[in-house]
């Protein structure tokens, strides 16, 4: 067909074609993407990309969010359903009404919580704020070895190392003696976890399941979407949450050069129930299973479910690609908007919507103590750029920006007033708020937003404060470089 061709005119047909696809990928990406400002940026890389931006816009941009990525429910039948939301929410208004003085202007929160994705304000014992791995893991072994009934334990990235293999070695022993042990971990954030790791569990007698395997054919779809989120629930009343993943570098023990800061949260009774509910969720959706709601792994007439003595209050927001609504995002926004004294916010990668952005400069501007910590420099200089571009304008609306210099901050937290805390695994960026499966515990109690506000204020005597004129006054390739970073912001 093509022999009798000039290749001019090969040429021609080449370019036409590559116009042509070019266009069918703009057209795919404006009825995607529900995002103005990213449906921009994606057109934008793939029109001044050639080819690459095609390419990288099928393996990280595709928007699945419309697809049905997996059933969330656990109740099937509807009559139980509707019967567990009323008690959510007679529960949760209960505490609302009880605990009126601590909840204070953070009633709109928790009540689009529970309306958006039927969270419950939940009683907590024994809520205890873990700072760094050497503190979690601590904590972790003495749960572990008390289980007696189950061990549910989930992670991003599980490392194939000496507290890796210490982990692994007591969920098989707990396996042997009967307790039951299911363990997820995200295949992409868990790459190099050895086969070897996995059949040794399996072989002790763990469940294990690999949430989204990773294929080559299924970059596509799957390498975006990553389980982000760091759960343990022991007997269905011990939960931990928060930042750190499992790895030995996580512990700082002085055999590694970097010191990791990051915060992990321990915490007992009703609230563990939504922890174990987003576990077993994305359990059936990875283990091919059907486990329901039942009285095993929900003991709801425990002693914990109204223990009048409790003073924490514990709601927990999940979101992902599997939400229809941004979840963790809105209760950020609905967060930093309710604050009246103080908001400290510290995050290692700070690329959020405007939306956010916004809502910190408006408090900001309003008077209240806003203070954002940051990495000295991240482990990407792409998503450094971008985080930088974002500090002028904060800056010149009042708000304390600091750097960390003592090693890496990867914590996520917020201290929000005097009453309100929140510890998780999603950072304030758009990955976090779009593409990641994540969860966060808002913790309403005076002494943990105490403890947390005492270890920013040491976080920061590490830290360079950043100085709005010097900042401002920083080269012009600098700020090109970072603006051109915000502008791929979206693909971050």
């Amino acid at each position: 067909m093509f022999l009798g061709m000039s290749s001019t005119t090969l040429i021609i047909l080449g370019e036409v074609l590559y116009l042509l696809i070019i266009l069918g990928v703009i057209i795919k990406i404006i009825i995607d993407t529900d995002n103005s400002i990213k449906s921009l940026g994606y057109i934008l890389f793939v029109v001044f990309i050639p080819v690459i931006g095609i390419i990288l816009y099928f393996l990280i941009g595709v928007n699945y969010r419309k697809q049905k990525l997996y059933k969330k429910k656990l109740v099937e039948n509807t009559r139980l359903f509707n019967a567990l939301r009323r008690e959510i929410y007679d529960y949760t208004y209960m505490q609302i009404g009880d605990h009126h003085k601590i909840i204070g202007n953070f009633e709109r929160t928790v009540k689009m919580l529970l309306n958006d994705s039927l969270a419950p304000l939940s009683q907590a014992k024994k809520a205890k704020l873990l700072v760094n791995g050497e503190e979690k893991f601590s904590e972790v072994f003495k749960a572990l070895e008390a289980a007696k009934h189950h061990i549910h334990i989930q992670y991003y990235i599980y490392a194939d190392d000496e507290i890796g293999n210490r982990i692994k070695e007591t969920l098989s022993r707990k396996a042997k003696q009967g307790v039951e042990v299911r363990f997820i971990f995200d295949d992409f954030g868990s790459h190099r976890l050895h086969h070897k790791m996995l059949a040794e569990l399996r072989a002790g007698g763990v469940q294990v399941a690999a949430f989204y395997q990773v294929h080559l054919y299924a970059l596509a779809n799957r390498m975006n979407y990553r389980n982000h989120r760091k759960i343990i629930v022991i007997d269905g009343h011990i939960g931990f949450i928060g930042g750190i993943n499992v790895g030995d570098k996580y512990i700082n023990n002085g055999k590694h050069k970097l010191f990791w800061r990051d915060t992990h949260l321990k915490f007992e009774g009703a609230a563990v129930w939504n922890l174990q509910y987003t576990f077993m969720s994305d359990w059936n959706f990875c283990a091919h299973e059907n486990i329901t709601i039942n009285k095993y792994y929900f003991n709801f007439n425990n002693e914990f479910i109204d223990d009048k003595k409790s003073q924490t209050l514990i709601q927990i927001a999940s979101s992902g690609p599997d939400s229809t609504r941004a979840s963790i995002m809105l209760s950020f926004m609905g967060i930093i908007m309710a604050c009246k004294e103080r908001l400290y916010i510290t995050t290692p990668y700070f690329i959020p919507n405007d939306t956010i952005i916004d809502a910190i400069k408006h408090v900001a501007l309003s008077g209240i103590d806003v203070r954002l910590l940051v990495p000295g420099k991240s482990d990407s200089l792409i998503v450094n750029a971008a985080s930088c571009s974002n500090y002028g304008d904060l800056l010149e609306a009042g708000v304390r920006v600091y750097r960390y210099q003592k090693g890496f901050v990867h914590a996520k937290t917020i201290v929000a007033d005097n009453t309100l805390s929140v510890i998780g695994s999603a950072n304030m960026d758009m990955r976090s708020f779009d593409f990641n499966f994540e969860i966060n515990a808002l913790v309403f109690d005076e002494a943990i937003n105490s403890q947390l506000c005492e270890v920013f204020m040491e976080d920061i005597g590490h830290s360079i404060q950043l100085d709005s004129k010097k900042w401002n006054n920083r080269s012009r390739w600098r700020k090109f470089c970072e603006a051109m970073a915000r502008l791929l912001s979206p693909l971050l």
